[in-house]
């Protein structure tokens, strides 16, 4: 078994312009899945970078409200919604409440970074 304190955890900036705290990836795991499992923040009135990514995604959204845009489309975010985001799909999120946007993001494979192309 593994356990990961989030409390404890530090977060990193993200390329796409979310603070992100790794929980799980196939590199701390020891092989043991194929997936990788984030912990990300955006502050109120900030939004990330326009990318691609190769991997299917979800979004479980944790805490706050925001819009995210996949391919052209919107879709109101908030605390206890999840979202399915399919591979290779044009995406970005904003925060527009008024108090950090935290979600999770499941990324199936896992992420790596050669998989994520930046727009922006």
């Amino acid at each position: 078994m593994i356990s990961i304190d989030l409390d404890s955890a530090r977060p990193i900036s993200g390329d796409e312009g979310t603070q992100i705290t790794q929980i799980f990836h196939p590199h701390n795991t020891m092989l043991g899945i194929r997936y990788s499992v984030v912990r990300c923040t955006l502050e109120p009135g900030a939004k990330s970078k326009q990318h691609i990514l190769k991997s299917s995604e979800v979004y479980y959204i944790k805490r706050g409200v925001g819009i995210l845009h996949v391919d052209g489309e919107q879709c109101r975010i908030k605390e206890n919604q999840a979202v399915y985001v399919p591979p290779h799909s044009r995406q970005f999120v904003e925060n527009i409440g008024q108090e950090s946007l935290e979600f999770l993001c499941i990324v199936d494979p896992a992420w790596k970074k050669e998989d994520e192309f930046m727009i922006e």
